[in-house]
């Protein structure tokens, strides 16, 4: 999870790379985020869209893009503990390009409507986990369902979605455990979960993710930070444990070299190669779960 530790890995590699927060920043933003994602094989032509939709706790601000023809599966998407930004944007697009139609969650509408951050911020700059706690603080376990029945719902009166197919579902961070919680929740409408550098999937506490496993019918990428597991290593081996004991099927890997949040491309700590080989994993999750 994101604490003093992904702080410091923020300035580590920065100081390795030889740049400044402000050289990132800069980097990070704008047509220079999307050089930074690989490029899409035969990429569709795709319709984006700003979008509100109701929950029972008012209305979440959404970032909807899909193929500009036809009916397809529908994905989910749910960002780390930044919050809805261009990166995700960015990330929902390239997902549609290969096939889907995509709803970017912006998870804390609650609080905030649009982003909480500026483009280019990271963990480790001065008052970014300040401003970014309170709105964090404002979700929960039953949050998380609430808000994804309200998705799910919305998403099947779309035109672009398929609802003779399942629904996938990504989290990052925070929103890890998203969805484990969703597949469990909505097992008739979601096939395919990915969790990426998720956090507290499998603890000791009672209301743990993982013992979700035996209301699952979805499968699963459970991509781990390699400095996550060295701090939790068990915790791959309780989530292992559960979804084998319920017949879940799951990739559970380490990705070695990995920095927590190396995913999302406006991270101090992205990495490019592990970042494209997990999305690789991910669309083979989806073309072989919601076809």
């Amino acid at each position: 999870m994101c604490d003093e530790i992904s702080a410091s890995d923020e300035l580590e590699i920065l100081r390795q790379r030889g740049m400044t927060r402000r050289q990132f920043a800069s980097a990070s933003a704008g047509a220079a985020l999307t050089l930074m994602l690989p490029p899409v094989a035969n990429a569709l032509d795709v319709v984006e869209q700003d979008v509100m939709v109701p929950t029972p706790d008012g209305q979440a601000d959404c970032y909807f893009v899909h193929p500009g023809k036809g009916q397809h599966a529908a994905v989910i998407v749910w960002s780390d503990i930044k919050g809805m930004r261009p990166a995700f944007r960015a990330m929902g697009k390239r997902l549609a390009q290969s096939g889907y139609s995509v709803l970017v969650v912006n998870p804390y509408y609650r609080t905030h409507k649009g982003a909480v951050i500026s483009p280019g911020d990271q963990w480790s700059d001065p008052g970014v986990r300040e401003k970014l706690m309170p709105h964090a603080r404002s979700l929960s376990p039953e949050t998380c369902v609430t808000d994804g029945r309200a998705l799910v719902a919305w998403l099947d009166q779309q035109a672009a979605v398929d609802t003779g197919r399942k629904m996938g579902v990504t989290g990052y961070c925070m929103t890890g455990s998203y969805t484990l919680r969703l597949a469990a929740a909505m097992p008739e409408r979601i096939g395919a979960g990915g969790s990426f550098h998720g956090g507290r999937l499998a603890t000791d506490k009672p209301d743990s993710p993982h013992l979700l496993a035996p209301q699952m019918k979805a499968a699963f990428l459970i991509a781990i930070a390699e400095n996550d597991d060295e701090r939790n290593p068990a915790e791959k081996e309780k989530l292992r444990a559960a979804f084998d004991a319920a017949g879940v099927e799951a990739e559970i890997e380490v990705y070695a070299g990995t920095k927590h949040g190396w995913c999302p491309p406006d991270s101090a700590v992205y990495d490019e190669k592990q970042a494209d080989r997990a999305w690789s994993r991910l669309l083979a999750l989806f073309e072989r779960e919601l076809a």
